[in-house]
């Protein structure tokens, strides 16, 4: 009885617990149904910053007290000689001649390619400040995806070639099927010698259910209009005019692939690299697929001295009822199993 006793107090509070917090949640989304969806911005990260920063650390820890002194010295020196020149061009009416920019970007693409709706505020927000002097840098990791998502993607970054500012894209891991006709783009593709590239091909699968609602007498029923309005489906029977036309339009698809690749990558024997296979980097630079081997991490090292490296993110806010709903959830789960061990250690006293 005492088991019963413990065990329905615990059951009462755990409902009590529940109902009220997903009044509070019904409350707070009422209440944030109307707010409209603020639009995101753009954040700006000064990775020379960073990494002089990080130099500057890491020789005070290294050098003896007069070395670290001596370097002080000359860097203030330095720093007053720019500042009196920018002041002399000034009274004189002229510019100081600044560094170039080397704007980096970040593309992490998944199966729909849906960051690209990120990639095009950033494009957007590079374009409006960037001149052919500048570069643009960007870190590219993608295992490919859809035709049309990555077509979109690829799309972004032919707008940096048709404004005439010089792109690289560097590959630390992969870039492979839509994410190589992404970087095939590129003025310059940098590759980490075990990054994956290639998989030039086009794959579709499609599970079919049709013995399976046969054996169980289950009818399926589709109409089209048009002969090829569906090739293909789940749950009907296929024939081989449907499977036929479907092979042709993903060879039709390939031949796209194929001339979008050569058309940017000339130096490609594109039908000796188009049959689907992925390469390393090592071996992707003797198919001419990369221009070097090397890592992101090198290329912005050796560009600290003749750039000012920026880093462009585009961020989406979220709205309250989001962050709210995020928040309580966890709090929630949280509560919960507090709830829960305090119910259980009571019960096995």
């Amino acid at each position: 009885m005492e088991f019963l006793f413990e065990y329905g107090l615990f059951l009462a509070k755990a409902i009590t617990f529940v109902v009220t917090v997903a009044a509070l949640l019904i409350i707070v989304i009422a209440l944030t149904s109307k707010q409209k969806t603020k639009k995101g911005e753009i954040e700006l990260t000064d990775i020379s910053e960073q990494l002089k920063e990080t130099k500057k650390s890491i020789e005070e820890q290294l050098l003896s007290a007069p070395l670290l002194k001596a370097r002080q010295k000359k860097d203030k020196k330095a720093e007053k000689e720019k500042v009196k020149l920018a002041k002399k061009l000034a009274k004189d009416g002229e510019e100081a001649a600044s560094l170039a920019q080397l704007y980096v970007l970040d593309f992490k693409g998944s199966i729909d390619a849906k960051e690209v709706s990120s990639l095009r505020e950033e494009i957007t927000a590079i374009l409006s400040v960037a001149s052919d002097k500048d570069e643009v840098f960007v870190r590219l990791e993608s295992g490919g995806g859809m035709v049309h998502g990555y077509g979109l993607a690829a799309s972004q970054l032919q707008r940096l070639k048709d404004n005439n500012i010089p792109l690289t894209i560097a590959v630390d891991k992969v870039a492979a099927s839509g994410g190589y006709m992404m970087t095939c783009i590129a003025d310059k593709i940098i590759s980490a010698p075990f990054a994956i590239l290639g998989s030039i091909g086009v794959i579709a699968q499609i599970p079919n259910f049709h013995k399976v609602l046969k054996k169980h007498d289950i009818e399926f029923e589709q109409l089209t209009a048009g002969d090829y309005k569906r090739t293909l489906t789940m749950f009907g029977e296929n024939d081989d005019k449907g499977r036929a036309k479907f092979k042709q339009e993903l060879q039709e698809t390939h031949d796209l692939f194929k001339t979008f690749v050569s058309d940017h990558r000339p130096s490609i024997d594109i039908e000796k690299v188009a049959t689907g296979e992925h390469w390393y980097g090592l071996q992707a630079i003797k198919l001419n697929l990369v221009d070097k081997i090397s890592t992101s991490d090198d290329y912005l090292l050796s560009q600290l001295d003749n750039r000012h490296i920026v880093q462009i993110k585009y961020t989406q806010r979220k709205k309250l009822a989001d962050k709210f709903g995020q928040s309580a959830s966890l709090a929630f789960e949280n509560s919960l199993l507090k709830l829960m061990q305090l119910n259980v250690s009571r019960l096995f006293k």
